[in-house]
């Protein structure tokens, strides 16, 4: 997967998974809030590899 993919995919499950934590505080339902948390924090972490890849092939490119 390419570090713009990446990117891309980690900001929809951050965006997903805080729709998922909103409407589980509406509804009260712990089971949608912890989905939630762990589809955003899995956001996070793509978006963080998509940068890493970006900043290897910037010192790739520099060589």
């Amino acid at each position: 997967m390419g570090s713009t993919t990446d990117r891309i995919k980690g900001a929809a499950n951050e965006v997903a998974g805080k729709a998922k934590q909103a409407a589980g505080d509406i509804t009260d339902n712990n089971r949608l809030k912890a989905e939630g948390a762990g589809q955003e924090a899995k956001g996070k972490v793509q978006q963080s590899v998509g940068k890493a890849k970006d900043a290897v092939k910037k010192t790739i490119d520099k060589l």
